[in-house]
């Protein structure tokens, strides 16, 4: 924010905030990552598919852009996706995680929608989950 008086430029109270609130350098770095991606897509009229990633392991969810408000969610932690898979954080979990997501997305009447990655490369098990939810009748 530009100050008049001192006819300087002055930092937004949120972000000294966050650089406060996160002293670890690699999780200051991921939110700062989060906060550009989902400024780009923010405006649009679409509800989006947000991904968020842990090392055990994977959560999608889809908000509603107008209200922020979450419409549907798939976890790999939920017994009813995952079956009888053993390991929950990797790309073969993102892929059941993806298609579920999809199916959910559809049985809302909801097929358009914009991809948030959330700070996260678009490699590995986030990528896989992109796929399985547009081969499972997903558009973005």
């Amino acid at each position: 924010m530009f100050d008049a008086r001192s006819g300087r430029l002055e930092r937004r109270q949120s972000e000294v905030a966050v650089k406060r609130k996160f002293s670890n350098a690699k999780v200051r770095a991921w939110v700062g990552r989060r906060t550009r991606t989902l400024r780009k897509i923010e405006g649009r009229d679409r509800p989006r598919l947000t991904v968020f990633r842990s090392s055990k392991h994977i959560y999608a969810q889809i908000v509603d852009a107008d209200t922020g408000r979450t419409i549907t969610t798939v976890s790999s932690r939920s017994k009813q996706v995952m079956g009888g898979v053993a390991a929950t954080g990797n790309v073969e979990a993102a892929k059941i995680v993806g298609k579920a997501i999809a199916a959910a997305a559809l049985e809302k009447n909801i097929d358009r929608v914009v991809f948030n990655r959330n700070g996260f490369l678009y490699h590995g098990r986030v990528k896989a989950l992109a796929e399985a939810a547009r081969e499972a009748g997903l558009r973005f």
